[in-house]
């Protein structure tokens, strides 16, 4: 193979340095990289002859002429490869490059444990209500402990969506370190392959209004958009804290809102949004019994070094001819598979 003849290019960021590192061991790929303000006539030739689009999973961190959809495609004709940054995908047409022959895989569970543990920080966190705690000495004298009382989470009830990379490690953490009682809804996994991943197979019903801390980890797609709004809010416990670390537009803000209002529930911990960051003004942001942050949960050194890594290898190993292992459009394969020997002259295997 000819020196840069496989082309790979990304939009303003990478997980981590380390997938330039890899990338530039290897003679035969070529690494572009572009700007969200790059003029056309810089990008337009590296988009032609790419092979692989290395893309951010944040969707608003991405200029929307560089998301994945059918236009954007139309200017790629050589792409085979699209790569998440992350276990999310929100920018890319998943359907879009299925039709197109267009492969697209994620780097699910690089970040695994970063995000298992920030949302058991933040489980914790409003359990104990030291977010309120510390809002109150920072604006007020004389704080009476006496109204801030909170509970253990020890023995407690989690109920977590989503029982994948994510979920079965918040349940390992849930179950392990404070013995908690773990309900699961996962309409992919059998109940035996849920219990062995710590979970007890339940209706989503059921574990809202079972749970004393409902946690979202599961990706969104057609079938979790809005998953969670006025009807769900309204069947979780008034006690129970509502926990986000997956993705924006999973849970219906506008419900949470209300059911956060009304005392509905306790709480809610929020790592993702419908726009990300929120503005300060956001109505959410106004209430002391809401934890947020912005999409950082999966953000530790640690992760972003390991997202790098992954990411980079499954990129070579695809390039290479090689099935790659975290492919979210296996049914693209025969297409994509005659598109790569076409490109390379072999058939990947």
């Amino acid at each position: 193979m000819s020196v840069n003849s496989k082309r790979v290019f990304y939009v303003k960021y990478l997980a981590n340095p380390i997938y330039i590192d890899i990338l530039k061991a290897r003679p035969d790929v070529r690494l572009d990289r572009i700007e969200n303000e790059s003029p056309a006539d810089f990008y337009a030739p590296i988009l032609s002859a790419a092979h692989v689009y290395q893309i951010g999973a944040a969707r608003d961190e991405l200029a929307p002429h560089f998301h994945v959809d059918a236009t954007f495609l139309k200017r790629t004709p050589n792409l085979l490869l699209v790569s998440s940054n992350g276990a999310g995908f929100d920018p890319v047409d998943v359907e879009a490059c299925t039709n197109a022959g267009v492969l697209v895989v994620n780097q699910s569970g690089g970040n695994a444990h970063s995000v298992a543990e920030h949302a058991l920080a933040m489980m914790l966190t409003l359990s104990k209500r030291i977010i309120q705690s510390d809002r109150r000495l920072r604006r007020e004298p004389n704080v009476n402990r006496n109204e801030l009382v909170g509970n253990e989470v020890e023995h407690k009830t989690v109920g977590i969506i989503g029982l994948g990379n994510v979920g079965r490690r918040i349940a390992a953490l849930c179950k392990g370190l404070l013995g908690m009682k773990v309900l699961a809804y996962d309409p992919y996994l059998s109940p035996e392959v849920m219990a062995e991943r710590g979970g007890e197979k339940v209706e989503l019903d059921e574990l809202l209004r079972r749970a004393d801390f409902v946690s979202i980890s599961c990706p969104l797609n057609k079938g979790s958009r809005n998953m969670i709004s006025v009807r769900e809010f309204g069947l979780m416990q008034p006690h129970a804290y509502f926990i986000t670390t997956a993705r924006g537009f999973i849970h219906d803000e506008d419900a949470l809102l209300g059911a956060l209002r009304d005392k509905r529930i306790a709480g809610a911990g929020l790592d993702v949004w419908s726009k990300e960051p929120p503005p300060p003004e956001h109505p959410l942001l106004q209430f002391d019994n809401v934890l947020a942050s912005p999409h950082t949960a999966g953000v530790t050194i640690e992760a972003r070094q390991n997202m790098g890594r992954i990411a980079a290898e499954q990129v070579l190993e695809t390039l290479d001819g090689k099935r790659p292992p975290r492919i979210i459009n296996p049914d693209v394969w025969p297409v994509y598979a005659a598109r790569f020997k076409q490109a390379f002259g072999v058939a990947p295997g």
